[in-house]
């Protein structure tokens, strides 16, 4: 596995910081190369986002993680919508042109506000991945589960996996089971139980903070090479 830092161009003279990661040379390259994106309070040097950066390279995915433009400028506050989307597409056409190796599908993988943002435009037609998948989908604010995030997602024509904290306050289980029953696309959710809205689980138990973070690279990663009906 090895890296290699790059800028994004955006709009102007303005650019992101990204990092791909790459299959070290004994490892053959996947056709399907995976896009992570991180949420509204970290960066791509998220704990969670640079563990599975670096796991899908040790399994074969070219993978690029980046920064939004607010995170680049050291700002806490989101982007505006039109901005981050912007940056997300700037990022696909960058990874999909530039990465060194030919890709067959990508796929759109984020933490919370990325993930979700990337939902919004494949709804749109704005974002060609072949897959989603949630590290985290912010379904409604917390303490506000009347607010639901969900009407973009009846759009989607492409499999989606949810990947939720049992402790999320982002996300009511209950809720959630309700809105994946009424999808069209195919979909997959994987609860990591005591887990919070970044799967940090509570020190008191038995299980290490590690094995959440492998078993969500593992069960990503079968389930990218799991043939699935539509793209």
């Amino acid at each position: 596995m090895h890296t290699t830092n790059v800028a994004v161009p955006l709009e102007g003279n303005e650019s992101v910081s990204g990092v791909i990661t790459m299959p070290d040379e004994s490892t053959a390259p996947n056709r399907t190369g995976i896009i992570l994106a991180h949420g509204a309070a970290n960066d791509m040097h998220n704990a969670l986002i640079v563990y599975l950066a670096h796991g899908l390279a040790d399994k074969g995915f070219i993978n690029l993680r980046f920064n939004f433009l607010y995170k680049e400028r050291g700002r806490n506050t989101p982007d505006a919508q039109k901005k981050l989307e912007h940056t997300w597409q700037q990022v696909y056409h960058f990874f999909k042109d530039q990465c060194g190796h030919q890709l067959d599908t990508i796929i759109a993988a984020g933490k919370s506000m990325g993930g979700r943002v990337a939902s919004q435009m494949v709804s749109e037609n704005q974002l060609p991945v072949s897959r989603l998948v949630f590290l985290g989908y912010p379904l409604h604010p917390p303490g506000k589960k009347h607010q639901l995030r969900d009407a973009h997602l009846y759009q989607i024509d492409i499999p989606m996996f949810f990947f939720a904290g049992s402790r999320d306050p982002f996300c009511d289980l209950a809720l959630l089971e309700d809105v994946t029953g009424k999808l069209s696309a195919v979909w997959s959710v994987d609860i990591i139980k005591d887990g919070n809205h970044s799967f940090q689980i509570p020190k008191a138990t038995d299980t290490e903070q590690q094995a959440i973070y492998a078993h969500i690279l593992n069960t990503m990663a079968k389930w990218i090479d799991t043939d699935l009906p539509g793209k």
